[in-house]
């Protein structure tokens, strides 16, 4: 009797894989001399803020900035380099081993080659850019002038900066295509309030592409989607006032010879954590 063969293949595998190929995208946007454009479309917007609100960066006393969402750690060590103490936290494991090869084992910038896009098969001018070869770093990172005190942490973010030892320890947090990654968006404000010192900052950029969004069915928790308007509510909600907002066009790991290019206009914008005191008097 002939019976017919079904060979499937686990969910799982094309998932790791999917995560891979992420991974190799996201080294060409923060370590490749190809990411340059993107880095100054969505990085420099933020190096500049930080600048002008900390112009007396001493080395003896150096402002702190946390970096959530760090991805492979770039704008941390850009940030870094700045003058700050500079700490950049993930949740990725995949992310984070990446990132802890780049950081720690270069010895020279270009010193590895990838493919970055011999998997995608779509959008094609030619071959040739199909097969192109990027090198890694275009940077050393050790050598870049970075602040004593530049960490990556991994772990959840809700989990790590929950700590009471994080209350007030910031100067500065700086999310860039982060804020949409969280199940419960108002919980991620709440820490950021709480960890931020008063006069503390917080700079964001990036869309409100909600990453649980309409996972309906499947073994996950909540998904809270909010308008940006509703988002600056809630952060007057928890103290903060807003100093500075545009929107910024930016591309998010796209392959620059590609035929499809999607791009982002993401919301930029500077808060600032007011103290209990002028809150207060603010609400009287």
């Amino acid at each position: 009797m002939d019976t017919d063969i079904t060979v499937s293949y686990p969910s799982t595998f094309f998932l790791l894989s999917e995560n891979v190929r992420c991974i190799i995208r996201n080294i060409v946007r923060d370590w490749a001399d190809e990411g340059q454009k993107e880095r100054d479309e969505c990085y420099k917007p933020i190096l500049d803020e930080l600048d002008l609100l900390f112009p007396n960066r001493s080395k003896e006393s150096p402002p702190t900035c946390l970096v959530p969402g760090a991805g492979l750690g770039r704008l941390a060590l850009e940030i870094s380099c700045l003058g700050f103490i500079s700490q950049g936290n993930e949740f990725s494991y995949y992310m984070m081993i990446c990132s802890s090869f780049l950081l720690n084992h270069t010895q020279t910038a270009g010193e590895w080659t990838i493919y970055p896009w011999i998997h995608s098969n779509c959008n094609l001018l030619s071959d040739s850019d199909q097969l192109r070869p990027v090198s890694i770093p275009d940077i050393h990172p050790a050598s870049a002038g970075i602040t004593e005190g530049f960490s990556m942490c991994g772990g959840d973010f809700i989990e790590v900066y929950s700590d009471p030892s994080q209350a007030g320890a910031w100067d500065a947090v700086v999310t860039c295509f982060f804020i949409d990654t969280a199940h419960n968006i108002i919980e991620y404000i709440e820490i950021i309030s709480r960890i931020l010192k008063d006069g503390g900052v917080w700079i964001n950029l990036g869309p409100l592409l909600y990453h649980f969004a309409d996972m309906y069915g499947q073994d996950v928790s909540m998904s809270i989607e909010l308008s940006l308007e509703d988002v600056k509510r809630v952060a007057l909600h928890f103290g903060f006032q807003v100093e500075k907002e545009s929107r910024i066009e930016t591309t998010y790991t796209t392959n620059p010879r590609s035929m499809m290019q999607n791009r982002y206009f993401a919301a930029f914008w500077t808060m600032r954590k007011m103290s209990m005191a002028i809150e207060k008097q603010s609400a009287s």
